[in-house]
């Protein structure tokens, strides 16, 4: 069947977007999605335990963000605007693509100010209508920039939350998952938020393997869909890393028929672009822009655990393409009458 833009909108009450996650990331509730019985459970996150054994392998995203929002002033004006930065282009010369507010008053040329003026930038390049390529003006200590940067940066907490509460210092950590190692992403991996140390380690115990790779979510993973035609909608290429370790363990759980369970969008897409024709993972270190939407045939992961997601997002195709379109459109139904909490602080989804 081919899928539209169209057929993943839904209603979704303004009061079920997460301002805050669970104080216990691991009491968020957990729908349990069963693509063989068809059947929908609701548990707690930390019940995802009953369903791991020996043997069984979860690959999770070791990607840590970093403060990527900045306020600063125009020189000259002084003018209020918002730098997000989205990537280092080139680290000797402190290039970065970044997103501007107000766009139309950044242009080339201008010097932009952070702080008390301690660290400076200039605008070189335009690269898409809010997009820049900006150089900071720093000749100290590399390790100094990045401490002022990270310093006078924001949590980078989506608009949809910010819109409607101010970023806390609570933040920093909220925002974060325990497996956060490398530094990239602009984005936190929403599933691996629900994650505790003392759950990893009960899973450990039933001898299930967390297995990291790293992929730097960016805002792509966000964009909006704007096209009716699935087809046609190109994503942000996203760089990821699969070790050589974590590739054999998928691998041989793989070949001994175990569960290879992979936690949220950023895993389930690292994996499926780094498929080796002979249906295992092979280590990679490379760019993605995998689109996953119905219907499409996963190749590695067997269960996948992901949040409840915006309409016409591309996480929600993902979801369904998984789990089955009709199963999974229903399953958001009756999160929606059972008050789940959606988006980067909500609840999760197991589908198996």
């Amino acid at each position: 069947m081919s899928m539209k833009l169209s057929d993943y909108a839904f209603d979704l009450p303004t009061n079920l977007i997460a301002l805050y996650p669970n104080p216990n990331r691991d009491e968020a509730k957990l729908m349990v999605v069963n693509r063989a019985t068809q059947t929908i459970e609701h548990k707690l996150f930390k019940d995802v335990l009953d369903y791991f054994d020996d043997g069984d392998v979860m690959v999770v995203n070791d990607t840590k963000v970093f403060p990527a929002r900045l306020y600063g002033n125009k020189e000259k004006t002084g003018a209020d605007i918002e730098v997000f930065l989205l990537r280092e282009l080139n680290k000797p010369a402190h290039l970065w693509d970044v997103l501007v507010d107000p766009a139309r008053k950044i242009r080339v040329g201008n010097k932009l100010y952070f702080g008390d003026g301690e660290l400076v930038a200039e605008v070189i390049d335009n690269t898409t209508n809010r997009g820049r390529t900006i150089r900071f003006l720093w000749d100290g200590e590399e390790e100094e920039f990045y401490k002022t940067v990270y310093g006078l940066g924001e949590t980078p907490l989506p608009k949809i939350i910010t819109k409607r509460r101010k970023t806390e210092k609570e933040d920093e950590d909220r925002f974060q998952s325990i497996f956060a190692k490398e530094t990239g992403a602009v984005a936190a991996p929403m599933a691996c938020l629900h994650f505790t140390k003392q759950l990893v380690k009960r899973l450990a115990i039933k001898g299930v393997d967390i297995e990291p790779l790293t992929l730097h979510v960016s805002l792509g993973t966000f964009k909006s869909v704007d096209v009716e035609d699935l087809t046609k909608h190109k994503t942000d290429s996203e760089q990821f890393k699969i070790s050589d370790k974590t590739a054999d363990r998928i691998n041989d759980a793989l070949d001994s028929k175990k569960r290879v369970c992979a936690v949220g969008s950023s895993v389930i897409r690292s994996l499926e672009s780094s498929v080796s024709a002979n249906g295992r993972v092979k280590p990679v270190d490379a760019w993605t822009d995998k689109f996953i939407f119905t219907p499409y045939d996963f190749k590695i992961a067997n269960a996948y655990i992901t949040n409840f997601h915006l309409p016409e997002s591309t996480l929600l195709m993902a979801a369904c393409a998984f789990g089955g379109y009709e199963l999974i459109m229903k399953a958001y139904e009756m999160a929606i009458q059972e008050e789940y909490r959606f988006h980067t602080y909500g609840d999760a989804m197991l589908i198996i």
